[in-house]
């Protein structure tokens, strides 16, 4: 794979920052988008009556429209370039994400879903590929940690402008609309930076979900409890007596835990060999987390502390688990895993509304902590299971 300009993921020796600038802002703008979509798409559909159990497959739609996407980005970037094929994504995803206001009936929502999150799928693979080509491998956990520090904030700031935006009116789309927009601008400037896929991986796609299982198993827990827990959240706080601003601002509080620390995070991953004992920990801490939210709803305070260090665990799952990803490959390798690792996450996005909604539907309301809690207490079991494994071959 060449890379004039910002060099083959794994053969730079310093952070390319202009590159680096470029695709994290540019994601970022999507982020904001995501966090204020998310909560606005699900509250209005709860106002017209439709089910958790619709909600939720309409949620799993963009997990489906993701899978469909990751294994043609790495072609269509091949063929027509990283920053051209980001610089389209952008604009279909701007597009659906303003049709959603003028969709009047539930069934239009699943394609503009698709399309929606295909389009801000093919931009989170190119982005991370970027990152990881303007990344040596000694700092790729400060980068990534930096990397997931500013797209958090942008995760956090979506549920804050929810809260002040409300779900009235065709305003809050205008400015989602907006802000992705707005990622145009750094990937256009940037785009002579961007790198250049040149050879073909030496794998098939489906091997590389297989390759690093670690990794991609942490990664479908990750979008299992995301797509799930920020869809599904306010629907939860709503039904537990807090307001809808108190619920987004749950939401922000969570992703405040994100930001701080995603570096943290990143920075001790880059002093650890083996990164496995730090996933198999992060997900446990999520068990623990998820089995005090239904005792914790009548303090929302005491709820907002929970949710600002959980998480960080959550969060710290894709981190974590991408730098485990970039430690074990590189190259056309590398750039082909990424996708793998996005189509895992896709995997999660559907499973995770699902069962999620299902279990509100069937338990009641503390089904949402009680699903979120076997989704961290399965990886947790799994990858405590194979560390012990592994250290018995070695």
């Amino acid at each position: 794979m060449s890379q004039p300009r910002t060099g083959t993921p794994g053969d730079v020796e310093e952070i390319h920052w202009p590159s680096l600038v470029a695709a994290i802002s540019s994601i970022s703008a999507v982020g904001i988008a995501i966090g204020l979509g998310l909560p606005l798409l699900s509250i209005i559909l709860e106002k017209r009556g439709i089910s958790s159990t619709l909600i939720g497959l309409n949620t799993a739609m963009a997990g489906i429209s993701a899978m469909a996407a990751a294994p043609v980005t790495t072609k269509l970037a091949h063929k027509y370039g990283v920053a051209p094929t980001m610089l389209w994504a952008v604009l279909i995803s701007a597009l659906s994400a303003l049709g959603f206001y003028y969709a009047e009936d539930f069934w239009m929502w699943f394609p503009l879903r698709f399309a929606f999150h295909g389009a801000t799928t093919t931009l989170f693979i190119l982005s991370e590929f970027w990152i990881n080509a303007a990344s040596p491998p000694s700092k790729r956990g400060f980068v990534l940690g930096i990397y997931a520090t500013v797209l958090s904030i942008g995760f956090a700031a979506g549920p804050l402008l929810f809260s002040i935006l409300g779900s009235d009116g065709i305003f809050p789309f205008l400015v989602g609309a907006g802000a992705i927009l707005l990622a145009a601008i750094p990937i256009f400037i940037a785009r002579d930076e961007s790198p250049v896929l040149e050879e073909k991986p030496e794998l098939h796609f489906m091997r590389y979900v297989l390759l690093v299982p670690t990794a991609t198993a942490a990664v479908f827990i990750f979008g299992a409890v995301e797509a799930g827990g920020l869809s599904l959240f306010p629907i939860f706080a709503v039904r537990a007596h807090f307001t809808e601003s108190q619920a987004a601002l749950l939401l922000t509080m969570m992703g405040v835990g994100n930001v701080i620390f995603q570096i943290p995070l990143g920075l001790l991953s880059d002093r650890i060999r083996d990164k496995r004992p730090l996933l198999a920990g992060m997900a446990l801490m999520g068990f623990i987390g998820s089995m005090t939210l239904p005792i914790l709803v009548n303090n929302w305070l005491l709820m907002a502390g929970i949710l600002l260090f959980w998480g960080g665990c959550v969060s710290g799952l894709y981190t974590v688990g991408l730098s485990h990803l970039g430690s074990r490959l590189t190259g056309s390798d590398l750039a082909a895993a990424n996708a793998a690792f996005v189509f895992c996450y896709a995997m999660g996005t559907v499973a995770g509304p699902q069962v999620i909604g299902a279990a509100i539907d069937v338990a009641g309301n503390n089904g949402f902590a009680w699903a979120i809690a076997a989704f961290f207490g399965l990886y947790a079991l799994l990858s405590g299971i194979r560390l012990m494994f592994v250290r018995k071959r070695t």
